[in-house]
C-alpha cells in the first residue's frame, strides 16, 4: 500500500502530529481571521501577514474533519479557494482532508500508451441512478466488457447547487459534495486501474463560474479586464499578480494526477485562454507536468476552437490530442443536412471534409471561417500522427447544445449513423463515445443548472433567447418549450436509462459496440504503438464516397466508404483481409461497387509502402 498526496504552496496541508498550516493569497486584504470549528468548538485565529499578499497560519487544534472558513477585513467569511472538499457547497465552510486518508494498492500502474486510448465521456451525476463516485464504480465491469479503456469524467470540480454540468465550478480543488467525499473518488480511480481503464478529468481553466466565486473581493488580481470572455474577465495569466495565478492552475493539473492518480486530463475550451507570455500557461502546464511525472503514462488533451496545431505531436511534448469538432461537424452535416450556427462552415462538400479530417487532421488549417466572420482559422495539421485527434460522433457539447438535448439517432437514420460510428470506431484516429450511446440511449442530455434567485432565472431566459437566431426557434411560443435549465425535472430527464439496454434494439447497438471495439483492440491499437507521423490518403468516388489509406506500423489500413443514398461504382484496388463491413459482406462484395451507406475496412500486413 502506498499514499499520495501533492504539496501546495496554499490551501489547508494537513501533517499527521504538526497540526494544518493554513495559507491564503489576498493581496487587497489588510487582514484575515480563520474560523475553525470542531467537536471541541469554534475558535476565531488571527492569521500571520507574511508578505507579497499571503497570510498563513500553524494550528495544532486543527485536523482532518475541520470546517474552517477564512475572514477578510473583519467582513466577508470566504471557503478556501485551493479547498480539498466542501460539506455544504460553495457558500460554506471548507473541510480539513487529509490526503493520505486511503491506502492505494495500484503501485504498479503507470497508464497505457496513448495509442491505445477508447475513451467514455460520462455525467457523474446522470450516469447511474446513484449519481456518484460509488454508482460509476459499479458500471466498471461494463465499461471494461465493452471495450472501452478510458474514462472521462465531465468536470467535478465542486458548483453552486446540486445539479450541474461542471463548467460552472468555483472550487478546482474541491471534488462535488453531491458525487461523494474525496476517498469515494479516490477509490473509483484506482478500482478503474485494476480493470485497466484509464480514469481522464475534465478541467476548467479558462473562466470560475457565476456564483460562488469569491476571489475577486479579495485576489482581484486573479482576473483582467484587459481581455473579456462569455463569461465576464478573463482569468490573469500574464499581468501582474499572475504568477500566483498561473501557480493556481499548474497545482491544480498536478494536484489531480498525484493526489487522486488521474491518468490524464482534458482542457476545456482553451481558445478563451488569454496569455502573451512566454512560455504561455498551456505550455507551462504541459512542460511542468512531463518533467515531475517522468517514467509515467499521463495523458493531455486540448478542446481548442482554435486549431492550434503546434501544441501538438510527439516530437513537442506537451498535449497527446485534441478534441476534432471539424469531423464531428462535418459529419453531423452529412447525416442531418443542418446548416445552422457553426454546422454552416461545412456545408459544402461535407464527405470531402471528413475525409480531410480522417487523413490530415483538421479541416480547417488556415482557411477563412464564414461563420468566424472571416477570419483565418487553424494551422496546418496534416504532418501529425493520426493518434493526435480524437474522434466522435457525440460529446456533451454537441448534444447538450441542442435546445431539447436530442442524441444522433433522433435526427438521423440508424442505418447512416451506425455507417459513420463504423468509420470513427477502426479509424486510427482515438474515439470518443458519450455515455449511452453504445446502446442507442433514448434520453436526452439537457443543460441543466441549480443557481439561486434571480441567477436562475436569468439563465433560463438566456438560454432560450441564445436560439432565438435560429429558424426554427424564431417563433417565441416554440422557445418557450425549451426546457428550463433550472427545473429539477430536465435534470432528471437527462439521466440514463439502463433497463432500456435490454431491449432488443438497444441490445443490437451494445453488440455493435462491443464487436467492432473487440476488432480496434485486437487489429488497430497494436499497429498504432510505432505511428509518429502520418502518412495517409484519401480520395473521393463521387460526391458523397471515398476511399483512404494509412501506413501503419508494418500495415496498411484502407477505407471504402459511401456517406450517400445511391451505390457507387469504383474501379480503386483495395487489398488485405476484409476486417469489418457494413453491410455483412464477404470481401469481393466490395471489389467494384460502394452501396449506399456502407463502410468496410481492410488490413494488409505485407509491409507495402505508399
Amino acid at each position: 500500500m502506498i499514499k499520495r498526496r501533492h504539496e501546495m504552496p496554499f490551501g489547508a496541508a494537513y501533517r499527521a502530529g504538526e497540526g494544518v498550516r493554513f495559507r491564503l493569497w489576498a493581496p487587497r486584504a489588510k487582514g484575515v481571521a480563520l474560523h475553525l470549528s470542531d467537536q471541541k468548538g469554534q475558535v476565531i485565529l488571527d492569521m500571520h501577514a507574511c508578505g507579497e499578499g499571503w497570510f498563513e497560519l500553524i494550528s495544532e487544534r486543527a485536523g482532518p474533519g475541520s470546517h474552517y472558513q477564512y475572514q477578510i477585513d473583519g467582513g466577508i467569511k470566504i471557503p478556501d479557494p485551493a479547498s480539498r472538499f466542501q460539506p455544504t457547497d460553495v457558500h460554506g465552510p471548507s473541510e480539513v482532508i487529509d490526503p493520505e486518508e486511503v491506502d492505494w494498492d495500484d503501485s504498479e500502474w503507470f497508464g497505457r500508451e496513448w495509442g491505445e486510448a477508447v475513451i467514455y465521456e460520462l455525467h457523474i451525476g446522470t450516469f447511474t441512478p446513484q449519481g456518484s463516485f460509488a454508482g460509476v464504480l459499479g458500471r466498471l465491469d461494463y465499461l471494461a466488457d465493452l471495450g472501452v479503456t478510458c474514462i472521462e469524467l465531465m468536470p467535478i470540480s465542486d458548483f453552486p447547487g446540486a445539479r450541474n454540468w461542471g463548467y460552472d465550478g468555483v472550487l478546482p480543488f474541491a471534488p462535488e459534495s453531491q458525487y461523494g467525499r474525496p476517498g469515494d473518488l479516490k477509490r473509483l480511480v484506482q478500482a478503474a486501474h485494476a480493470r485497466g481503464l484509464m480514469v481522464f478529468l475534465d478541467v476548467v481553466y479558462n473562466h470560475f463560474g457565476p456564483e460562488g466565486n469569491y476571489l475577486g473581493s479579495y485576489a482581484p488580481e486573479f482576473f483582467t479586464d484587459r481581455h473579456r470572455t462569455p463569461w465576464g474577465d478573463a482569468i490573469n495569466f500574464y499581468g501582474p499578480g499572475s504568477r500566483v495565478v498561473r501557480d493556481f492552475f499548474i497545482h491544480n493539473a498536478l494536484y489531480w494526477l498525484r493526489e487522486y492518480h488521474f491518468d490524464g486530463l482534458r482542457l476545456d475550451a482553451v481558445d478563451r485562454i488569454r496569455d502573451l507570455s512566454h512560455p504561455d500557461i498551456l505550455t507551462e502546464i504541459a512542460s511542468t507536468v512531463r518533467n515531475t511525472m517522468p517514467g509515467h503514462q499521463v495523458h493531455l488533451v486540448l478542446e481548442n476552437d482554435d486549431n492550434a496545431a503546434h501544441y501538438l505531436g510527439p516530437s513537442r511534448r506537451l498535449f497527446d490530442a485534441q478534441w476534432n469538432d471539424d469531423m464531428h461537424h462535418a459529419l453531423h452535416v452529412t447525416l442531418t443536412n443542418e446548416c445552422d450556427g457553426y454546422y454552416a462552415d461545412y456545408a459544402r462538400e461535407p464527405v470531402r471534409r471528413a475525409g480531410r479530417c480522417l487523413t490530415q487532421g483538421f479541416d480547417y488549417q488556415g482557411q477563412v471561417s464564414d461563420f468566424r466572420e472571416g477570419i483565418c482559422r487553424g494551422e496546418p495539421s496534416q504532418d501529425l500522427p493520426p493518434t493526435c485527434f480524437v474522434s466522435f460522433l457525440q460529446n456533451h457539447d454537441q448534444i447538450g447544445n441542442r435546445a431539447f438535448g436530442e442524441r444522433i439517432l433522433k435526427l438521423a437514420d440508424p442505418r447512416a449513423v451506425k455507417t459513420v460510428m463504423t468509420i470513427l470506431l477502426l479509424a486510427p484516429q482515438p474515439p470518443l463515445l458519450f455515455m449511452g450511446e453504445e446502446f442507442g440511449a433514448d434520453t436526452p442530455f439537457l443543460f441543466f443548472c441549480d443557481f439561486g434567485g434571480q441567477l436562475a432565472e436569468a439563465v433560463t431566459q438566456g438560454r432560450r433567447n441564445e436560439f432565438s437566431r435560429f429558424a426554427r426557434f424564431s417563433d417565441p411560443q416554440l422557445r418557450a418549450q425549451i426546457p428550463d435549465p433550472s427545473a429539477p425535472e430536465t435534470f432528471l430527464r437527462s439521466q440514463l436509462d439502463w433497463h432500456s439496454a435490454e431491449q432488443s434494439e438497444h441490445a443490437r447497438w451494445l453488440q455493435f459496440y462491443r464487436d467492432t471495439l473487440h476488432i480496434r483492440q485486437q487489429e488497430i491499437i497494436p499497429r498504432l504503438r510505432g505511428v509518429t507521423e502520418n502518412r495517409a490518403l484519401f480520395s473521393m468516388l463521387g460526391e458523397r464516397a471515398l476511399i483512404a489509406s494509412w501506413e501503419l506500423d508494418g500495415a496498411r489500413l484502407s477505407l471504402l466508404a459511401n456517406l450517400g443514398e445511391g451505390a457507387v461504382e469504383h474501379a480503386s484496388r483495395v487489398q488485405g483481409k476484409l476486417l469489418y463491413g457494413t453491410p455483412d459482406r464477404e470481401a469481393d462484395f466490395w471489389s467494384k461497387l460502394v452501396p449506399a451507406w456502407s463502410a468496410a475496412w481492410f488490413l494488409q500486413n505485407n509491409g507495402d509502402r505508399f
